[in-house]
């Protein structure tokens, strides 16, 4: 949308269809909101009083698919119908991700964090997690343990999205202190080579000098082929400090494995967090049906229209924008047709990554 020619973008027949049931017009060609988020030359030829509805509402399926669709759609309104986000006539539907039900028991979840929160009601009620030091954790020291866990190992799925393996990662976190860059230009740097030896792996510094930057790099081997390099700034990413600081909370609660699962007289054995959290979420599930809507066509009409169209329970979101300076900033640089301004803020943000969806 954002680098589309806009006779390219009336080609297209949905968005014909929907600029035609809007009935506002298209506005004139070439012309995008200003900096300072004044209506331009593209409000030109756009009727407000001929507008049919006064809620417009985005509605994509839940999943990363649908946010893709959904920031097109986004960047189509933001450049050529501003004037209906500044006047809070755009929103966005939130279809349900999940359906949980049990006998005649129903319930929708909008989204992952709703559906951790519903695990861990059940953990609260039925589970009891058994430490390798004997200790019983139930109630709301159960559902932390667990919260920490399900984080844990989130972040151990970034990190493997970014080329880092599970088992590396986990060596990387296991060692006694927090890691920065100015670490490995002290005596750290050999007690952590010293650590990895003993786990398994070796590791080597490179230096890589350039005109006016000097980057240090390690090399990781496990000793089977296979070698992963990392910049030092790795250390100072959220992925690892927050991972960090998640394991070291794990260990003071519960310590990091050989854990037992109590349930109705039942003793599950979970060796590491990885089972002890899979083995959660099936006892947890036990004698429900878990549905993930993968789009909006597999609900049926009584289902959409009761989750994401009725008024009286649905839920939405009004688009709204702030800076509009700053807005217009960020869509030409993610969505625009140079490639430089994309890369760069990629490279600069990938290490502060909150959540990786691929």
């Amino acid at each position: 949308m954002e680098k589309t020619r806009f006779d390219k973008i009336l080609g297209n027949k949905e968005i014909k269809a929907l600029i035609t049931a809007m009935g506002a017009g298209v506005g004139n060609d070439g012309s995008v909101p200003d900096s300072e988020g004044e209506e331009s030359e593209a409000a030109e030829g756009i009727d407000l009083e001929r507008l049919r509805y006064h809620k417009i509402i985005i509605m994509t399926d839940a999943d990363v698919d649908g946010a893709h669709i959904r920031t097109l759609l986004l960047t189509f309104f933001f450049r050529r119908f501003k004037m209906l986000i500044d006047r809070g006539f755009l929103y966005i539907a939130q279809p349900p991700l999940y359906r949980v039900h049990k006998g005649k028991q129903e319930r929708y979840i909008k989204d992952e964090e709703e559906f951790n929160d519903f695990l861990m009601e059940r953990v609260g009620q039925d589970l009891a997690v058994r430490t390798a030091a004997g200790r019983e954790l139930r109630g709301g020291e159960a559902v932390s343990l667990l919260n920490w866990t399900k984080f844990l190992l989130a972040k151990v799925n970034e990190a493997e999205n970014i080329g880092l393996a599970r088992d590396l990662f986990m060596k990387l976190l296991s060692y006694g202190v927090k890691l920065t860059p100015a670490s490995f230009g002290n005596g750290e740097w050999e007690r952590f080579r010293t650590h990895l030896d003993r786990s398994g792996y070796t590791a080597e510094m490179e230096v890589q000098e350039e005109e006016d930057e000097r980057r240090i790099f390690i090399v990781y081997d496990n000793r089977k082929g296979h070698k992963t390099r990392t910049g030092v700034e790795f250390f100072n990413s959220k992925i690892f400090k927050q991972s960090f600081d998640a394991l070291a909370q794990i260990r003071d609660q519960a310590g990091d494995r050989d854990f037992v699962l109590l349930r109705e007289g039942q003793e599950i054995a979970a060796p590491d967090l990885t089972s002890l959290w899979d083995t959660v979420q099936d006892e947890a599930m036990r004698g429900y049906t878990l549905q993930r809507y993968k789009g909006l066509g597999e609900m049926n009409p009584e289902q959409l229209w009761e989750t994401t169209m009725n008024p009286e329970n649905r839920t939405m979101l009004q688009v709204s924008v702030d800076d509009a300076a700053e807005a217009d900033e960020l869509f030409q640089k993610l969505m625009g047709d140079q490639v430089e301004p994309r890369r760069d803020f990629i490279v600069r943000n990938a290490l502060a990554l909150e959540a990786l969806d691929i």
